[in-house]
């Protein structure tokens, strides 16, 4: 069966090459908006399964694979940066914290949908407004939930995480590998 990712995540498409998972792509493009008074977890969960849902309406034959990661601090989830200032609150936020990334995952195929998440706690060093400006400045944290990437500039930042590493990357894969295994796609 086709494994279809509904992402335009370079990560994402990085972590399944780099796990051996043969998929191609068809990004869902739908609006994520967090509703009122809505669990981080559950939004998560809910961003997931309506891009596999999008997807798999027009590939009913394939295998739809689909994520959503939050970054949660305080119950307050951090989507990707709309702006400089709006990274440069986000970072505020994390510095010197511990915070919560949470992915869901939504696989669809013939006869199945499942629907799980993966949650991994995230311990960010100091961070001095300077360090704050000198990263935004490089770009790295405008395409990223809570405005950083665990893998790029902010790993020198990140002085302990309690998980899946990939999860905060973008996809957890082990929790992909074993829901496609289950499932009989692979």
């Amino acid at each position: 069966m086709e494994i279809v990712l509904a992402s335009a995540s370079p990560r994402r498409q990085e972590l399944l090459k780099n796990a051996g998972i043969r998929f191609s792509i068809r990004p869902a493009n739908l609006k994520e908006v967090l509703r009122s008074n809505e669990a981080p977890k559950v939004f998560a969960e809910r961003m997931a399964r309506e891009k596999a849902e999008a997807v798999h309406k027009s590939m009913p034959n394939a295998c739809i694979l689909a994520a959503d990661t939050v970054v949660v601090v305080d119950d307050l989830v951090l989507g990707k940066p709309d702006s400089a200032a709006d990274a440069a609150r986000m970072l505020r936020l994390l510095a010197g914290r511990q915070h919560k990334v949470i992915t869901g995952v939504c696989l669809i195929g013939a006869g199945f949908e499942d629907l799980r998440s993966e949650i991994t706690t995230v311990q960010f060093n100091p961070l001095t407004d300077d360090e704050i400006q000198n990263y935004i400045s490089t770009g790295e944290p405008m395409d990223k939930a809570g405005a950083y990437g665990i893998q790029g500039l902010a790993s020198r930042w990140i002085s302990k995480i309690d998980g899946d590493y990939f999860n905060v990357v973008g996809l957890p894969v082990a929790l992909v590998w074993r829901m496609l295994q289950e499932h009989g796609v692979l």
